[in-house]
């Protein structure tokens, strides 16, 4: 009816509006609980973890994984220390920072030729790229193995990283090759019409626009040269080369283990990665959706 005047929404004290819950507007009870179970799954999993890095290793078995420790102690931290943990992870950095520089250098060159060149050569070179996601590092390592002990590089942080950075390469160029085919053929005419030659232009446009997939990439070839056991495993046999997946081998003995100081290893090891995955998350998720960077 006309002069009847609508009501002004109600508002909080900070001025914002007060939202009221529709008529037919439930909560979602089924959602809520379907959240709160998955919140438990995955958050067990690592208060288990974290409770086991702070518990006497004679406690461990009889006060249980999930009870909080009676004794509390950071001993754990101290004998991972003595074994020799810091010695693991810092040649299991190396092994990354090398195994990282290659891929990137070698996946952004790969892909930019792929994607620039569309020639034959190209073309065949990038299929060869894509078979290689098909052959598992467990059928070929014993040729690795004697290619590696031809090199003379048998029981060398060069014989890990070789080969991690050689099966990292097909995904890291798959990856690319979709990231810079979303740079419009505009932008490369612009630089060509500035007197850009190739490198120029995959310096100052491809490597800028890419930069979601190049993450992306860093953080694939992190990830396998961090967690790789398979190579370490077989193609090193010295302490002093040893890389954190070896060297969990340390915290357990013929007829024991040592559950809590191998857990904190676990935890210690993995802070690198968990730091890395913080600095690049945004990167990691768009260059996984192909974003290419924009």
């Amino acid at each position: 009816m006309e002069g009847r005047r609508t009501a002004a929404p109600r508002r909080a004290r900070g001025g914002a509006p007060v939202r009221y819950r529709g008529v037919g507007e439930r909560p979602n009870v089924l959602g809520g609980l379907g959240a709160l179970v998955w919140l438990v799954v995955v958050a067990l999993p690592l208060y288990a973890l974290l409770v086991a890095t702070i518990q006497r290793g004679e406690n461990y078995v009889p006060e249980g994984p999930l009870a909080l420790p009676s004794d509390p102690t950071l001993g754990n931290y101290a004998t991972a220390i003595d074994k020799g943990l810091l010695g693991f992870v810092g040649n299991t950095a190396l092994v990354t920072l090398a195994v990282v520089a290659l891929v990137v250098v070698l996946s952004a060159t790969t892909s930019y030729a792929v994607v620039r060149s569309r020639t034959r050569v190209t073309d065949a070179a990038f299929r060869v790229f894509l078979l290689g996601l098909a052959i598992p590092a467990q059928a070929v390592i014993i040729p690795v193995y004697l290619i590696i002990v031809r090199l003379g590089l048998y029981d060398t942080l060069t014989a890990i990283v070789l080969p991690t950075a050689a099966f990292a390469l097909p995904v890291c160029v798959l990856i690319l090759v979709g990231s810079m085919r979303d740079i419009s053929e505009e932008l490369y005419e612009a630089m060509a019409l500035d007197g850009a030659g190739p490198v120029r232009t995959f310096l100052q446009l491809v490597v800028p626009m890419s930069r979601s997939g190049l993450g992306t990439v860093a953080v694939y070839s992190a990830l396998q040269a961090w967690n790789g056991f398979l190579f370490p495993l077989i193609l090193t046999q010295s302490a002093d080369r040893r890389v954190i997946t070896m060297g969990l081998y340390e915290f357990q003995g013929e007829y024991r283990v040592d559950v809590p100081g191998l857990l904190t290893a676990v935890v210690v090891s993995t802070v690198p990665l968990f730091v890395v995955y913080l600095v690049a998350r945004r990167s990691l998720a768009d260059g996984l959706m192909g974003v290419g960077g924009r």
